[in-house]
């Protein structure tokens, strides 16, 4: 193979289509790969490749990662039990596995070079740049970073490149940047990026509340040590657990939201995104784990949480502390077994059953409902709780209450 042959990570999108007629002008052959991560149509998938085709590819490849994304991501995501910032449930992190698989093909071609089409505004550069530095000596190349020295409207720029050079873009791309995967979707750019109201083309799976199903949702979950392995009382794939709750959940309008989110170049980013799935799986685990760990571990483990989702959004899914902190969450999940229902009538999901061998519940006393001590072991319990307290308050009435 030639030495000026690349691989370039592709979506079909505005940035990555536009990235290849740019790379061949510059001497490149350009090898296309598209992850699928099971969050695209059979249609979607061959205009990716038709695509890629189309705008002169030497070669195009499709990857399936929709394990991989479960077991790398998903699985230790639920067990951290937090979003970024409490909101976001980092969609876009597809980006490890789309950088694995590409320099893959790297290798399977004898080439250095690896190019991606992030631009030099937001977050995903950094999870790119940053896993292809973890994982080898590879030279990146970044198209979108580059027009930008001279480009300050860069879709624009794209858009009209593509055009002249008689190649359609897609009406969506024109407007929006979406990223879609089986994690969910966002949606950027336009009025968005502005704080306005999303126009009505700001929607992807998610119906509209006119739309929404009048019968309530109920689906269960069944969980080994923190991980869903039955849905509906049938054993289940992650992947198929993952795509059967984006499309039952997306009909009632389950996990869209907006979001304001402090980026790693320090811009604020706003995005509408759609996660029905991540969304159903948080509230079962949590609403089971909450039954099942102690309450020093139900108080401690949401700064693990924290912790792992803070790297993972920011780029570090490589970093030694990943496996350092998902240690400390496997030993979490070792009692995290049972059955959640959930329910939604629309817009919000619930956890309305659940049932464990391993639910932390008094035999002989329930909150609020009866207990096996008596008054005076209660009055004592307090007096002893509050002591510190207590005597604060008569020392500062003492002194004056000053």
């Amino acid at each position: 193979m030639s030495s000026k042959d690349i691989v370039l990570a592709f979506s079909g999108g505005l940035d990555t289509s536009f990235c290849v007629p740019y790379l061949m002008e510059r001497g490149y052959a350009v090898h296309t790969v598209f992850v699928d991560t099971g969050g695209v149509s059979a249609e979607e998938r061959e205009y990716i490749e038709q695509r890629a085709h189309e705008l002169g590819a030497a070669s195009h490849r499709t990857v399936d990662a929709s394990q991989a994304i479960w077991d790398s991501f998903v699985t230790p995501l639920i067990w951290a039990g937090e979003f970024y910032q409490g909101q976001y449930p980092l969609l876009v992190s597809d980006r490890y596995l789309i950088v694995k698989a590409s320099l893959e093909r790297c290798d399977e071609l004898g080439t250095k070079l690896f190019a991606h089409g992030c631009t030099g505004m937001g977050n995903d550069q950094v999870r790119f740049d940053l896993t292809v530095k973890a994982l080898g000596d590879y030279t990146i190349v970044a198209p979108i970073r580059e027009i930008q020295r001279e480009h300050t409207q860069v879709r624009a720029y794209e858009q009209k490149y593509l055009e002249d050079k008689g190649f359609e873009v897609r009406a969506k791309t024109k407007h929006y940047t979406i990223n879609e995967n089986v994690l969910g979707v966002t949606i950027s750019g336009g009025e968005i990026d502005a704080w306005e109201i999303p126009e009505e083309g700001a929607v992807a799976w998610c119906a509209p509340r006119a739309e929404w199903p009048s019968e309530p949702l109920r689906i269960e979950l069944g969980f080994e040590k923190g991980v869903a392995t039955t849905l509906n009382g049938k054993a289940a794939t992650g992947p198929e657990i993952l795509a059967f709750l984006n499309r039952e959940l997306a009909k009632y309008g389950v996990g869209r939201s907006l979001y304001t989110g402090d980026t790693n170049i320090g811009l604020k980013g706003r995005i509408v995104f759609e996660a029905p799935a991540l969304t159903a799986l948080l509230t079962a685990h949590r609403a089971l784990e909450e039954t099942v760990l102690s309450k020093q571990q139900n108080r401690f483990k949401p700064e693990i949480g924290r912790k792992w989702t803070e790297i993972a959004y920011e780029g570090f899914f490589n970093d030694p502390i990943k496996a350092d902190l998902e240690a400390y969450l496997v030993s979490t999940q070792r009692k995290v077994d049972g059955k959640v229902i959930v329910e939604t009538r629309g817009g919000i999901v619930y956890a309305v059953k659940v049932e464990s061998k391993n639910l932390l519940h008094s035999k002989k006393a329930t909150y609020a409902q009866a207990a096996d001590w008596g008054v005076a072991e209660a009055e004592g319990f307090i007096k002893l709780y509050g002591m510190s307290s207590t005597i604060w308050a008569e020392v500062d009435r003492a002194n004056g209450g000053k």
